[in-house]
């Protein structure tokens, strides 16, 4: 089993031209799990893999994050008969989180007689869960209000935060070595995202080595933080995993 993390795109809600943040974990370089579903997250999914997605993980519900399930679900309602409908791996505290931003539509198709969930196989979650046989463990981040945000991890393998703030309490549990660490982070942090002074001032020296940042606001910082010895993911860049520990 060959496993690696393709980012669809690196950049922050103000910057469309990096992509929209979001992942897509590969297994023998078949996609297995798409990260977020941003409005160009899913353009650029659609464009590498020629098909749907089959299972996603939403982080949170900003509309940089989750605009493409509207989308999403025109597509997979008009195509379900030739294929199973996507399957939804959400935090059950993100659940009326993304009723209201996404579901809660008086009529999804203006023919009537179909519920947005209908179109989707949507699995609340708490601790993790299973997916295609491996256990992924799901984690609180730091963004915004408490239990808005979540992140996720393949133990030995690669944890994704998210959007959030430094988190050391959860990646030391969640990313040890030789997990890749995707993290949110730019040139500069504010109340809801990492800076690299604060990923500096919070982070072992160890770690440096496995984090690669993204959701950033430019080209200039991606080139300013990779001056300063970061490691700075790309859009459309994939990484090598390392095979993931047994389930805990």
């Amino acid at each position: 089993m060959n496993l690696s993390l393709h980012f669809l795109g690196v950049g922050g809600a103000q910057s469309p031209e990096l992509g929209s943040s979001s992942g897509v974990l590969e297994r023998d370089g078949e996609p297995l799990l798409m990260i977020d579903c941003g409005a160009e997250a899913l353009s650029a999914y659609l464009a590498h893999y020629q098909s749907l997605p089959d299972a996603l993980f939403i982080t949170h519900t900003h509309m940089d994050h989750v605009a493409g399930l509207e989308r999403l679900f025109y597509r997979a309602w008009f195509e379900r008969e030739t294929r199973r409908a996507p399957r939804i791996y959400a935090h059950a505290h993100l659940v009326p989180l993304l009723q209201a931003r996404v579901a809660d539509f008086p009529e999804p198709l203006a023919e009537g007689g179909v519920n947005f969930w209908q179109a989707f196989q949507l699995q609340p979650v708490s601790r993790g869960f299973w997916h295609e046989g491996l256990w992924f463990d799901v984690f609180p981040t730091r963004h915004h209000a408490p239990n808005t945000s979540f992140g996720v991890a393949l133990a030995g393998s690669f944890a994704w935060t998210g959007d959030t703030r430094p988190i050391p309490e959860m990646l030391a549990h969640h990313a040890g070595a030789p997990s890749l660490i995707a993290h949110d982070c730019s040139l500069r942090g504010n109340p809801s995202h990492s800076g690299t002074d604060d990923l500096a001032r919070e982070y072992p020296q160890e770690w440096r080595e496995r984090l690669h940042l993204y959701h950033y606001g430019s080209e200039a910082e991606a080139l300013a933080m990779e001056r300063a010895g970061w490691k700075v993911a790309r859009r459309g860049e994939r990484l090598a995993l390392s095979k993931p520990c047994a389930a805990r």
